[in-house]
């Protein structure tokens, strides 16, 4: 009975948080090699001021419409797009994430990380 109740448990905990992992998490090595491959288009959501500040390499700046943003992504609706915000316990990706995908995109990511996450693993970023 104590085994099930922990199972019941855990299943409670772990489907909220199945729940918020709509967008698939994409870890900084791979976003670096998809951005050299030129195979993606990642969108910084962390707004204009922090975007002009640092953001990483090739990231578009999600300050626009929806409208605005079907400009900067690709025709391809398969390719690959990845948004990103502040960090690990940030949403905001949500909104441009959510955007592209209300555009048909089918491959969105998260990268999780977010910018603090980036600087931490060194990384470099590129200033408006």
């Amino acid at each position: 009975m104590k085994k099930l109740l922990a199972f019941l448990a855990a299943a409670f905990i772990a489907i909220p948080a199945m729940a918020d992992s709509e967008f698939p998490d994409i870890s900084i090595n791979e976003l670096k090699t998809a951005i050299a491959e030129k195979k993606v288009t990642v969108i910084d959501v962390n707004g204009s001021a922090s975007y002009a500040k640092g953001h990483v390499p090739s990231a578009i700046d999600f300050a626009a419409s929806k409208d605005e943003l079907a400009k900067q992504l690709p025709s391809d609706k398969g390719a690959l797009v990845v948004a990103y915000c502040g960090g690990p316990t940030c949403s905001a990706y949500k909104k441009a994430a959510n955007a592209a995908k209300e555009l048909g995109y089918t491959n969105v990511k998260h990268l999780s990380a977010g910018i603090s996450g980036w600087l931490q693993a060194g990384e470099t970023t590129e200033k408006k």
